[in-house]
């Protein structure tokens, strides 16, 4: 009878190899996770902000918004565009969408 209730006692306890095989799985689905959604959005978020860091007078830019403009004045913070004749707006930096190479000319042209 002893042996039995101790056979009992040491099936209900998990061990410590049992633990650690119900966490591999969650380790391996946070690694493609990783992998697969947050690294690649990571990367093209940095060169996202290179690429706006590095606006300078004169390029064509589209907003956030989808205002297509010229760049007139560059701050630190605050981008002048001009949207057409006489028609110049402050934008925030961060709110620019994309530049367009030159040559390309934005859809509404």
């Amino acid at each position: 009878m002893t042996i039995e209730l101790l056979a009992a006692a040491g099936a209900g306890a998990p061990s410590g190899a049992a633990m650690w095989m119900n966490l591999v799985p969650i380790v391996g689905m946070i690694a493609i996770f990783w992998f697969l959604i947050i690294s690649p959005q990571m990367k093209k978020q940095k060169a996202h902000q290179q690429k706006i860091a590095g606006v300078k007078k004169g390029d064509q830019v589209v907003t956030a918004g989808g205002l297509v403009g010229k760049v007139v004045k560059v701050d630190e913070t605050f981008v002048e565009l001009e949207l057409g004749t006489n028609v110049r707006v402050k934008a925030i930096k961060s709110t620019l969408g994309d530049i367009i190479p030159p040559g390309g000319s934005p859809a509404n042209d």
